[in-house]
């Protein structure tokens, strides 16, 4: 028999070879692994659209989800693939609302130096920035035309008052009005007093004015140098006092309810691992960022040893009003894909059954449920993604059944590992 004898077959066509055989084979699971995938999309958008319209359900138990089926799954395979369970629980749920801030001055200790005289700088006394100086100690003398004027009326008109002391009444009276009017120009002029009584006694005027700090605090700003020509209301200096700062945070428009005046808040600093101050919201403001969907909140905190600097980034919490007989869950226990929020319902029959669930306030650690389940009910608490994905598998392949040609029926309680590894 020859080798062409061989590759035919026995009703005259010809057979066909090993390779093409090979390409209709992998043709068909192609085929078949794009019609799975294709199903699997039309079951999840189905479960998407489902959610959107359960949003406007009571607070009552909410359907199971429709894009999900339930799954079994052996006690041993929800040990290999970490499933714990929780129970549905009603009590007190303590809110704290948590906020990123930043620490800045307190603006109404922070203080502008300007002089109100034009002239020249003689000296500086304080030449740096971040320099401390106290109330009353000297920043700068001016040497200024205007105040040597001044000095001197106020020479003449007090040799003037002492000349027309035996005088009449009248006399003594104009001249004691040019005296006080010399000495209250000098003094809207900031010149301190003891300076004045200076000049007026020994007659003799001073050509330089020393400018003294309003107030304490570190120098923010220094905008002059010696030998520089100033005007009246040139911004010289800038000052704040630390001993108080105020830290600013933003908190989101659905946490406003539970911000208020006078609340006690923690805040900690990423400088001062450790370390937390305590202090009191002292305004909140009264508008809404459009963009960020948040107020500005604002603490007054104490400062010793200035160890708190504008700049710095904090984390502020703060306590909310806590809800008395709130119904919750854990966070991990509940899947969130942004458009839905579901937990699996352990049945009585160990089934686990996708439910929407609708959300309410939040700690750290567990979620108010307004909705979807009840209190006592055992629902899984972690490697909740995992049960899903098998839930949707399941979906998919019962959706198999119904395109045409295709007899899939999904298998009633059979475990999964079973169905994954083809077991009968």
């Amino acid at each position: 028999m020859t080798t062409s004898t061989l590759n035919e077959s026995p009703f005259g066509t010809p057979a066909p070879s090993a390779r093409r055989r090979s390409l209709w084979i992998g043709g068909f699971v192609l085929l078949l692994l794009a019609a799975l995938a294709i199903v699997w999309l039309a079951t999840r958008e189905s479960g998407d659209a489902a959610a959107a319209t359960g949003g406007g359900h009571n607070h009552g138990a909410a359907p199971a989800a429709a894009a999900s089926e339930p799954v079994m799954l052996s006690a041993a395979e929800a040990r290999r693939i970490g499933v714990t369970y929780a129970t549905v629980e009603r009590g007190a749920l303590p809110i704290e609302v948590r906020s990123v801030a930043q620490v800045t001055f307190d603006e109404t200790k922070v203080a502008a130096i300007s002089p109100k005289i034009d002239g020249w700088v003689e000296q500086l006394y304080v030449n740096t920035t971040g320099q401390p100086v106290e109330r009353g100690a000297p920043l700068l003398s001016i040497y200024s035309p205007m105040l040597v004027s001044a000095q001197q009326e106020l020479i003449l008109a007090a040799r003037l008052s002492r000349d027309l002391a035996a005088g009449t009444q009248e006399a003594r009276e104009g001249s004691t009005d040019l005296r006080e009017s010399a000495r209250r120009r000098l003094l809207l002029w900031d010149v301190p007093v003891a300076t004045i009584d200076r000049v007026e006694r020994t007659g003799v005027p001073e050509r330089t004015v020393v400018l003294r700090a309003p107030a304490s605090g570190v120098v923010l700003e220094k905008n002059v140098l010696a030998g520089q020509r100033i005007m009246a209301g040139d911004a010289l200096y800038k000052v704040a006092d630390l001993s108080t700062v105020w830290v600013e945070g933003d908190v989101f428009e659905q946490d406003l309810p539970s911000v208020r005046l006078g609340q006690s808040v923690t805040a900690d600093f990423q400088a001062l691992p450790g370390e937390s101050r305590s202090g009191r919201i002292t305004y909140v403001y009264p508008t809404l960022d459009p963009e960020t969907r948040t107020a500005k909140i604002r603490v007054a905190l104490a400062n010793p040893g200035l160890r708190l600097k504008p700049g710095m980034y904090a984390t502020i919490r703060i306590a909310g009003r806590a809800s008395a007989a709130a119904l919750t869950v854990p966070r991990s226990a509940v899947l969130s894909t942004g458009e839905r929020n579901l937990v699996f319902l352990k049945r009585r029959d160990g089934m686990l059954e996708p439910r929407y669930v609708q959300l309410g306030a939040a700690s750290d650690e567990r979620v108010q449920v307004l909705g979807g389940v009840t209190a006592g009910d055992t629902i899984v608490s972690s490697a909740t993604f995992l049960v899903d994905a098998e839930s949707n598998l399941g979906a998919a392949l019962g959706g198999m059944g119904d395109m045409p040609g295709m007899d899939m029926t999904l298998p009633v309680q059979k475990p999964a590992a079973s169905r994954r590894e083809g077991k009968p």
